[in-house]
């Protein structure tokens, strides 16, 4: 299956505890993406979460299709990682590597996207890549509510 890796270091004025139990909160996912506007039907086990993310895409600026995608989020003690998958056979392992840095966290956010085709991996990873670096800005712009 193709696959391409997307990678994108970061500052986040917040201690890396609190990054860490923001970023292991299903719920602090809407919004992070840009795309994510919901996250429902959470189910908690030992050191794992799994819930739905639904995306919301707009086509032509009035065609709205709402993505349920399957996440499954892991906390470790340094970062948080976990896979996405998304209906049409796309896939993402992502894992947001996380590191103290003077008075604040750096965050490495890597993300590996698979697709069954070129053109779709091609789409796929464009958005990804766009949610990615929006979510830096995100995520840093809510350090103060972290503390």
């Amino acid at each position: 299956m193709p696959q391409t890796v997307l990678r994108n270091a970061f500052h986040v004025p917040a201690p890396p505890s609190a990054v860490l139990a923001h970023l292991s909160e299903p719920s602090s996912y809407v919004g992070l993406s840009p795309l994510v506007v919901a996250v429902r039907d959470v189910r908690r086990a030992p050191g794992e979460s799994r819930f739905v993310s639904v995306e919301r895409f707009r086509f032509f600026g009035f065609v709205k299709y709402d993505n349920l995608i399957e996440v499954t989020l892991r906390a470790t003690g340094e970062a948080v990682e976990g896979e996405v998958v998304s209906p049409g056979g796309v896939r993402l392992d992502y894992r947001f590597g996380l590191a103290a840095d003077g008075a604040g966290t750096e965050v490495e956010d890597r993300l590996t996207v698979h697709a069954a085709v070129r053109p779709l991996l091609w789409y796929a990873a464009r958005k990804a890549r766009e949610v990615q670096l929006a979510r830096a800005g995100i995520l840093a712009g809510r350090a103060a509510t972290l503390l």
